[in-house]
């Protein structure tokens, strides 16, 4: 089943009817805010908020298996 011509502009005056031009015009306007926001965001090298916190933990040191052989030998 189709969408005419007939029919979109059947909805659009409900939705003038409903909502009034002021809103949908407020809508649209958030939408394409929106819209280029998020566009700048996907384009930018990083994210602007700082996704790790400062007073956190410092991430466990990872040592090959040849350093852990060594460290053992040495302890005991």
């Amino acid at each position: 089943m189709r969408i005419g011509a007939v029919e979109i502009i059947l909805i659009i005056v409900l939705a003038l009817v409903l909502f009034g031009g002021t809103k949908i015009a407020g809508l649209g306007k958030s939408l394409g805010k929106s819209i280029k926001e998020f566009r700048n965001e996907i384009r930018s090298d990083g994210p602007s908020v700082a996704v790790g916190s400062s007073d956190a933990e410092p991430a466990p040191t990872v040592l090959p298996a040849a350093k852990v052989e060594d460290a053992a030998e040495n302890r005991g």
